[in-house]
């Protein structure tokens, strides 16, 4: 029997900004090790007992889905797109339905994308032993065997204490520190990892019972659906009409053929900075437990973490005891590691004054490449601008800004109305006003030039596309 991993990589990831934002969130980012965490679960269910991926994501990761598995050389069975977040529970059920279209009685296995479990051939193990209770018609759930009494996960009571598949008599929401030391005295409560393998079949029977609401619009969703390049764009007017609810909610705490298998190895869902801390703890044991990386030291400092993305930002923490420091470009956090939780405040009071930093990178993440921002000002702005091999950015005309390009490395093959131009280092051309233009990469190496807008307006939304090899509108 072949199971179908359906990753979720559509969340947000507040709690561990400034480095996860909703432009480009934590499962796309690599957090510890050299993999992203989404590149770290494809891989973790890729093999013999699994079928090629589907992928359930939005709009704006599109690219950054099928390029991060293009890399580690993964080709997903399909990545659908949500038109808007309704939480877990319309997102599972698109994808039993886009399975029993195949297949009926083909196994799914839900996970999310952003967590990690190191031994994968543990984490196999588990999944072979919840595949009979699959296949006999039972909604199979993971619990972590809880090593702390973790007030910030959900639990899940099992009946008896072994490794299952046992029958899940309930979930619990997320305690107080002594019902959390009461579950985990009692042993038989789990953490709640929000990973589930069922039937296509199965779910659907399950949806139709107990959320039956759900079925119609994700039915028609899937029926209007739009291919677009490689992705299958899911219809927006029935997704809209979609409760926002998660699987839990809708299904999974009304049903009454619930099992499941209790996990015993390393995981972790990296919800907050202390997670990283105990992550990186754990795996390179520091003096004083100082966690630090390669662009941050620790002066007699005490259980802290400090971490700098940006190669020229060097962050020194002297007597710091229970503090962690996290910088990037363009923003720094400082807060008790007993606050990590709360980073998600943050996020709302930075939105709710304004700050572009609340969701936002300076540097932006497109099909063809990226850009960042080097200087910003009323009437022009300075990038620095990245073309992948063979990409082209879309033949387009700004209405309100000028621009000329500067190239630093590599060769660009530029449109400027009726004339093409081979612009190689330190050559530049000017794209005036209103002129319908396109910029291409022909070389086998990336691109990189340096653009200097100059207008009145410098939105990004100041774009008429004419014509684009990724089909953006």
């Amino acid at each position: 029997m072949v199971i179908t991993p359906v990753l979720l990589a559509g969340g947000s990831g507040t709690r561990l900004w400034p480095v996860s934002r909703k432009s480009f969130p934590k499962q796309f980012v690599p957090l510890v090790g050299e993999d992203t965490l989404f590149q770290a679960s494809a891989k973790r269910l890729s093999g013999d007992r699994y079928g090629a991926p589907l992928v359930m994501t939005n709009a704006d990761f599109r690219f950054i889905v099928g390029e991060q598995l293009g890399k580690i050389g993964i080709i997903p069975s399909g990545i659908l797109i949500e038109p808007a977040g309704r939480n877990t529970a319309p997102a599972i059920l698109a994808a039993a339905l886009t399975v029993a279209q195949t297949d009926p009685d083909g196994l799914l296995l839900v996970a999310p994308s952003d967590h990690v479990v190191p031994d994968t051939e543990a984490f196999g193990h588990g999944v072979d032993l919840g595949v009979p209770a699959a296949q006999a018609g039972r909604i199979v759930t993971f619990g972590i065997a809880p090593t702390r009494p973790e007030t910030g996960y959900g639990y899940m009571e099992a009946e008896g204490a072994g490794e299952g598949p046992l029958v899940l008599k309930r979930f619990v929401e997320k305690p107080d520190l002594a019902n959390a030391e009461a579950m985990l005295a009692q042993g038989n409560f789990l953490w709640n990892a929000g990973i589930f393998l069922f039937s296509a079949r199965t779910l659907i029977a399950a949806f139709e019972t107990h959320a039956p609401e759900f079925m119609a619009p994700v039915r028609a969703a899937l029926t209007e659906a739009k291919r677009d390049l490689g992705f299958l764009r899911l219809a927006p007017e029935p997704w809209d009409r979609l409760p926002d609810l998660s699987i839990d909610y809708a299904v999974l705490e009304k049903a009454d053929n619930l099992s499941v298998v209790r996990f015993s190895g390393h995981w972790s869902d990296l919800g907050g900075w202390d997670a990283i801390w105990r992550e990186v703890q754990d795996d390179h044991p520091a003096e004083r437990g100082a966690v630090t990386d390669d662009r941050s030291t620790a002066i007699d400092c005490d259980n802290v973490l400090l971490r700098s993305q940006d190669e020229g930002i060097e962050v020194v923490g002297i007597g710091l005891q229970d503090i962690m420091v996290v910088s990037t470009k363009d923003a720094v956090l400082v807060a008790d590691m007993n606050r990590a939780q709360d980073v998600k405040k943050a996020v709302a009071a930075l939105k709710s004054k304004g700050a572009r930093q609340a969701e936002s990178f300076l540097r932006d993440n497109r099909p063809w490449g990226w850009y960042e921002t080097l200087a910003l000002a009323d009437r022009f702005q300075v990038k620095r601008i990245v073309v992948n091999p063979g990409a082209a950015l879309s033949l387009q005309s700004h209405f309100h800004r000028s621009e000329h390009w500067i190239v630093v490395s590599g060769t660009a093959r530029v449109t400027v109305d009726d004339t093409v131009t081979l612009v190689t280092e330190n050559q530049s051309i000017y794209v005036p006003l209103g002129a319908v233009h396109r910029m291409e990469n022909p070389g086998k190496v990336p691109m990189v030039l340096i653009e200097v807008q100059t207008g009145v307006y410098l939105g990004e939304d100041d774009i008429v596309r004419y014509e684009d090899v990724y089909s953006r509108s």
